[in-house]
């Protein structure tokens, strides 16, 4: 029999970043770190929904610099969305899984990268507690983890990495209020707390809020930032757009993606099937 806060968290965290069509992938470096021109194409493959060479990439990237959290997030998203991708969508996931022998196979390289990620993030927290590279990215391997395990797998579990991710951010944004990465993921549990929680459960979880959800996630994607980053706020933008049934605003959004991302199929079928401009 499940306890009540197994079926709050599952409940609150199968949409916690989980978008109707793509993720709301993440990709924006700490506040003074520079992009280097192997993560910046790896950004872009994973964006054009090329998950396995985004991975192999980031691979390449993290194995060269044990310490590059941003390449160690980048993989645990892609395998995820690899995952994701070999699973489909089952009725009967637990079933699913089990028969998925791809799927075994990329979730112990995911928990290993996971695990290199969140020792490498801690091992900084533990010299240096302010460290907020550190600190937005362990809160954003965690929420990958979360993710994976209870929107995709069906699990209940993540309990624990579900709150060191919000304290995590939520140290982050005391420090920088401007950094659009942590300000999105973020809003993303205001928004899925707010929508997907009963009004008397939502207190379990921290309290949420529509509004400052949607409110947060427009400003950052109309935001100055490097191009990863913006994508990630626009991706976040179109996919809270679709869960209002803002349909109009959502079109506008993903052509705006599809000129950066081309190869995407995802953003081709959406601006297809709804946009009457592709459909007539």
């Amino acid at each position: 029999m499940k306890t009540v806060s197994q079926v709050v968290v599952m409940a609150a965290m199968t949409g916690i970043l989980v978008g109707p069509l793509v993720n709301a992938a993440t990709h924006q470096p700490a506040p003074d770190a520079t992009w280097s021109a192997p993560l910046d194409e790896a950004h872009h493959l994973f964006y054009s929904g090329r998950y396995d060479a985004a991975a192999a990439l980031a691979l390449d990237i993290r194995a060269s610099d044990t310490n590059n959290l941003e390449a160690s997030e980048l993989r645990t998203s892609a395998l995820h969305f690899q995952i994701r991708r070999a699973l489909g969508e089952p009725k009967d996931r637990e079933k699913a899984w089990k028969l998925c022998a791809t799927c075994q196979e990329l979730m112990s390289t995911f928990l290993a990268e996971l695990a290199i990620g969140q020792a490498a993030a801690r091992a900084r927290l533990a010299k240096d507690p302010a460290d907020d590279e550190a600190l937005f990215f362990l809160g954003k391997l965690d929420l990958n983890y979360v993710w994976l395990q209870l929107a995709t797998v069906g699990r209940k579990t993540g309990w624990s990495e579900y709150w060191e991710a919000r304290k995590s951010l939520d140290e982050v944004l005391k420090r920088h209020p401007d950094h659009i990465r942590a300000r999105v993921a973020r809003a993303w549990i205001d928004y899925i707390v707010a929508t997907k929680l009963p009004r008397g459960s939502r207190w379990m979880l921290g309290g949420g809020n529509k509004k400052r959800g949607l409110l947060v996630v427009q400003a950052a994607a109309q935001a100055e930032a490097e191009p990863f980053v913006q994508a990630e706020a626009k991706f976040a933008l179109w996919d809270m757009q679709v869960r209002e049934r803002n349909l109009a605003d959502a079109i506008v959004t993903a052509r705006a993606l599809s000129r950066d991302f081309p190869d995407n199929r995802d953003l081709t079928r959406f601006i297809s099937n709804h946009d009457l401009r592709t459909s007539r």
